[in-house]
């Protein structure tokens, strides 16, 4: 059951990055709120220009174009609800009329000898923040083309005595040159930066699930021992008591008693069932185990997989019965379930896994025969948006299309239990071991402080006291 339900982990994957790449999460109250501040500019521009510097504009056809921008406003806040949500295309059009817009007042008012002419970048960067590659793409296309037409197409700036206002061609083609520039780096930088954001929400999301339903699972199962540990006495007291009825089924006075008492101890199982069904009781027995346990409840689900695990319990350590024992931590044993899941996702036949403790420091080792990782992704190992190890091992990899998000998660929650971790290849980090030269592929090294993982000698001698129910 837990297998089946880790399983799952790319399709829910999958989801949410679809929930981002939807483009049904921009509101139209924003954008409308965005294209007030642009008008409230854009006459302001148009007031100090007439009355301060006494230009000589296109007064009665600038209004126009801006009184434009205020009609669609004005529908789009009073016919839509505030709680508009714009798809992928409707953002598009909103973000290329108000790109429109922007363009014709510049033809209006000279172009790109127009200092405001670089807030052509602007409904670019928008749409590189909220909008698919494509949309990016065709819009940066767009406002280029605006600009190039700028440059030739333009009504001239004149001041009131009839002289017009123009720079040198050659800073006009300067200001052409540095809005290309500013289109396309801002763009791209813009992309970028809320791609890898998206990519890290989405992932962070999806480790918090990881741990929620590691968490349950973990609950599950002290709901289960907790069942076997309270139902022990009365089902052997209906045991014991059913064998004296069928032995003593005729004529004996104390048939009624035995029958009062099978009546009795099934009521008891009746409601410790029901408590259980309602709350469900967390056994505290299994809030700590030795650390080989721990080890090999991680891998369980994936010892039947086709690879052969190899456990080295205890390396360098003469006995086992020193070695420590430690909270069973949720984010802890999914951790280690992810690392042991990609080592036999990758390998060709054997994984292993190797565990160490000194006084100090607990280890473990997590290692494969696979091809290992290509050198130039070792330092991005644990990025969620790094695709995959080589396009050739893929093909053997059963259902996991991926980001990195497995090692993200495994990294991330591991990492939040006090653990470093190193990964590296095998092959370069055990040529001089002999008995390690199988071990050709990737090899990851989990290292706690052992004071954050074990528990305390104070803390086993503490009584473990009733079994509690668990909170919802």
């Amino acid at each position: 059951m837990q297998w089946g339900v880790i399983a799952q982990m790319p399709e829910l994957t999958q989801d949410l990055f679809k929930s981002y790449q939807s483009g049904n999460w921009i509101r139209l109250r924003t954008l409308v709120m965005l294209r007030w501040w642009a008008i409230i500019g854009q006459v302001s521009a148009l007031i100090i220009a007439q009355r301060l510097y006494n230009l000589n504009l296109e007064i009665g056809l600038c209004y126009l174009v801006v009184g434009v921008a205020v009609i669609s406003n004005l529908v789009a806040a009073f016919v839509f609800p505030e709680t508009k949500r714009l798809s992928e295309s409707q953002t598009l059009q909103v973000v290329l009329f108000d790109m429109q817009q922007l363009g014709l007042m510049l033809y209006l008012t000279g172009g790109l000898h127009n200092p405001f002419s670089i807030l052509i970048v602007g409904p670019v960067t928008v749409s590189a923040s909220a909008l698919s590659s494509r949309s990016t793409l065709f819009l940066g296309l767009t406002a280029i083309a605006i600009a190039s037409l700028l440059m030739k197409f333009h009504l001239p700036l004149r001041t009131e005595q009839g002289f017009f206002l123009q720079i040198p061609d050659v800073f006009v083609f300067g200001n052409w040159v540095a809005i290309v520039i500013a289109i396309i780096f801002l763009g791209v930088y813009s992309r970028r930066i809320v791609s890898e954001m998206h990519a890290m929400s989405t992932a962070l999301q999806a480790t918090q699930m990881a741990l929620a339903r590691e968490q349950k699972l973990t609950d599950l199962g002290g709901v289960v021992a907790a069942a076997a540990h309270e139902l022990g006495t009365p089902l052997a007291t209906i045991k014991l008591a059913s064998s004296e009825l069928a032995e003593e089924l005729s004529d004996n006075p104390d048939l009624r008693e035995d029958a009062l008492l099978i009546v009795e101890q099934s009521d008891r199982c009746r409601d410790i069932l029901r408590s259980m069904g309602r709350a469900g009781k967390d056994d505290l027995h299994l809030r700590k185990a030795p650390l080989t346990a721990l080890i090999e409840e991680a891998a369980e689900p994936h010892v039947d997989r086709g690879k052969l695990i190899h456990f080295d319990f205890g390396l360098d350590n003469d006995d086992l019965q020193l070695q420590p024992t430690v909270l069973r931590r949720p984010e802890v044993i999914h951790g280690l379930r992810n690392l042991v899941q990609n080592a036999v996702d990758f390998a060709r036949q054997n994984v292993w896994v190797e565990s160490s403790w000194s006084k100090d420091t607990v280890v473990i080792r997590i290692m494969d025969d696979g091809p290992g990782y290509p050198p130039h992704l070792l330092g991005r190992i644990g990025d969620p948006s790094m695709r995959r190890r080589s396009s050739s091992s893929d093909l053997d990899r059963p259902g996991y299309e991926g980001m990195g998000l497995g090692l993200f998660i495994a990294k991330t929650l591991l990492e939040r239990s006090g653990a470093d971790l190193s990964f590296a290849n095998g092959s370069d980090s055990f040529k001089s071991r002999a008995s390690h030269l199988d071990r050709t592929g990737a090899f990851v090294e989990v290292t706690w402080s052992r004071d954050l993982i074990e528990v305390t000698s104070d803390q086993n001698r503490q009584a473990l006291g009733a079994n509690e129910p668990i909170q919802s």
